[in-house]
């Protein structure tokens, strides 16, 4: 990669490793179904009015916005809301990966590569060492994470996952659809189910029809909302689009690898965030499992060339 593609690359690792504190600091002032309505208006605009929609089946853009947009971030803010710190958020989020190659091999007849069955054994271990925080005299000390808060994070990495499966097939049924007009025109779908749920769950949801509402909210939760939906998601996905663009997905794949380190160190630093003994190792494995996934597939094929 030239240096601008380098410079590029990193960013798109600082801007979604930081995104879990943006997460935190939003759910200060909304609800989870609030922060997530906010989120995608804040990503369709003004995206829509700048994009064509895509030529391809509205159930594929709608499905994925369901699931990516709906899925994930109704699971993965309520996590962060009853029990889950940032930085082991950013970790356990990356188990989208394996759940990607589960629901790949069912909904697809995707056959797992070696790498990826080692990848997987590594990460059951890495959620094993996080359940030994709920066992024994020390199952209080959880280092600010909650069961049910874990329980969520893999929802939402389940729901992620689901939203790969998605894109994969409507590339089997448009191939050679815009990508970029594909996420932004999903964007709309999780609008309106964000806030039917809004209305439907929240008792005093009519709030946000009065002015004072929105003016009494603080400048942190308007950056939050701002840095979610512009930084993470148009530029953070508008950045990565384009290395894949120009370049061999095994080349670019490597470096979300550092989204759960910059999203743990985060956690740590600004947060001032509790990692337990069991979580580090646990964390360990899970890293350790991505690599594997990541990069397994090079070295067997650099051994393999004489």
């Amino acid at each position: 990669m030239g240096t601008g593609d380098l410079l590029a690359a990193l960013a798109v690792v600082v801007l979604w490793g930081l995104n879990f504190i943006a997460m935190k600091w939003g759910l200060e002032s909304f609800t989870p179904f609030e922060l997530g309505g906010m989120r995608y208006v804040a990503a369709a605009l003004p995206m829509v009015f700048l994009v064509r929609p895509p030529r391809i089946g509205w159930r594929w853009v709608v499905g994925f916005g369901m699931f990516q947009g709906v899925g994930q971030f109704s699971f993965g803010f309520f996590a962060l809301k009853l029990g889950m710190t940032a930085a082991l958020a950013s970790v356990l989020m990356q188990t989208q990966v394996f759940f990607t190659a589960l629901f790949g091999f069912m909904a697809l007849g995707e056959r797992p590569s070696r790498p990826l069955l080692i990848g997987m054994a590594l990460a059951a271990v890495g959620l094993g060492c996080f359940a030994m925080n709920f066992i024994g005299p020390e199952a209080g000390s959880a280092g600010g994470a909650t069961l049910i808060g874990i329980a969520l994070t893999l929802c939402a990495a389940a729901s992620w996952s689901v939203s790969n499966i998605i894109a994969r097939l409507a590339q089997r049924a448009a191939p050679g659809y815009d990508p970029i007009a594909f996420v932004v025109w999903s964007c709309p779908a999780p609008i309106l189910a964000f806030a039917a749920l809004v209305a439907v769950t929240e008792p005093d949801a009519d709030r946000w029809l009065h002015l004072g509402s929105w003016s009494a909210l603080p400048g942190l939760a308007w950056g939050s909302v701002a840095y979610l939906g512009w930084a993470a998601t148009i530029l953070g996905y508008g950045l990565w689009t384009r290395l894949l663009t120009r370049h061999p997905a095994n080349r670019v794949a490597p470096f979300s690898l550092g989204v759960p380190v910059v999203g743990l160190a985060a956690g740590l630093l600004v947060l001032g965030e509790v990692v337990t003994g069991w979580q580090w190792v646990g964390t360990a494995f899970i890293v350790a499992a991505l690599v594997c996934v990541v990069l397994g597939g090079r070295m067997a094929q650099r051994k393999s060339t004489p």
